[in-house]
């Protein structure tokens, strides 16, 4: 008799059908995606299927590495392959390389030509120099005027020829160079999220996509860099299908006769932009909230609030004074 009454009281509390599984938080980091570190955490029924998931999350987004990288050879035609066959004949590619790269005009379009991939020729320097400066600290130097005005005349989407049709790509000027590093971790952590079941939090180097809630219905809690200390926080926001990206002037950096130069290059100066120390966006699509991030940080504050209204997105702005400004949808995910 008293097992009939355990019976009937497990069916009560579990709405008359059988207990759902207990699922456990698990997390996995790799550091070989996009030059930078990726954590997966999720909850799962077992340690074996939150790793069928995770392998498949970080197989997809190597293939998107693979795909989008401009330093590396790959086993089938990338980016790099698109760049140094520039001036040449039409290269074959893959549909996520023309999906992105037509990404990357229309986001062109939208920022004010502020967010430009096809501005690899200028960033190259940049890069190069950075290299130099952190192997050889003692003759670290930045581009010159003269140099970077010279690659930025080999810019623009008219030298970049997309046929949808017949899948191929063309730079059509042999120094042109396409960088896509402003929208790519976010595009591919949108395409990767969007397999991805309720219960999981995905870091792509900073680029985060909460999916869903946590098993017991709580939102995610997800920390904003402090752009002075790489160990503290600004503050933590709440998040559920959401993407959180931020573009801050604390990352890949060096200094130079006493500068200190970070990647965030403005195509109206071709130097690193100084008007905000970290900008975060808040919005329901990564690729665009990486996107966002950039625009916003090469824009003025009245600018970019208009910008955010056409994604229905929000965002956080950080003076070089330590001043904070946001908009109201931001403040309202605010943790505490």
């Amino acid at each position: 008799m008293k097992r009939g009454i355990l019976f009937a009281l497990a069916l009560l509390l579990c709405g008359g059908i059988a207990c759902a599984p207990r699922k456990t938080r698990y997390s996995e980091t790799r550091y070989d995606l996009f030059d930078t570190v990726t954590v997966l955490t999720g909850y799962a029924e077992s340690e074996a299927a939150f790793s069928e998931t995770a392998n498949r999350v970080f197989e997809e987004l190597a293939a998107y590495h693979a795909l989008f990288d401009i330093y590396h050879d790959a086993e089938r035609n990338n980016l790099k392959t698109v760049n140094d066959c520039a001036g040449g004949d039409p290269v074959p590619v893959d549909p996520a390389i023309i999906d992105l790269l037509l990404l990357g005009r229309e986001v062109d379009a939208l920022t004010g030509h502020r967010v430009n991939i096809t501005l690899g020729a200028v960033l190259a320097l940049w890069h190069d120099a950075r290299t130099e400066a952190l192997e050889h600290p003692e003759s670290a130097a930045s581009p010159s005027g003269d140099a970077l005005r010279d690659a930025a005349r080999h810019t623009g989407f008219d030298l970049l020829l997309i046929d949808e049709a017949a899948g191929t790509v063309r730079l059509t000027d042999p120094r042109a160079r396409l960088d896509v590093g402003a929208i790519a971790k976010g595009y591919a952590a949108q395409r990767v999220s969007e397999n991805l079941p309720d219960g999981y939090l995905l870091s792509v180097g900073g680029n985060v996509v909460a999916k869903g809630t946590k098993p017991d219905g709580a939102l995610w809690s997800v920390g904003i860099q402090d752009p002075d200390d790489a160990a503290a926080l600004l503050l933590t926001v709440t998040a559920s299908d959401l993407a959180i990206v931020t573009s801050g002037d604390y990352q890949r950096v060096f200094t130079a006769d006493g500068v200190r130069y970070h990647h965030i290059i403005d195509p109206e100066t071709n130097y690193p932009a100084v008007r905000w120390r970290s900008v975060t966006v808040l919005c329901a699509d990564s690729a665009a909230a990486d996107a966002l991030s950039t625009a916003l940080f090469l824009m003025e504050r009245e600018d970019g609030e208009a910008l955010l209204k056409q994604f229905g997105a929000d965002a956080l702005w950080v003076a070089p004074g330590g001043e904070r400004f946001m908009t109201e949808g931001f403040r309202e995910r605010i943790k505490g």
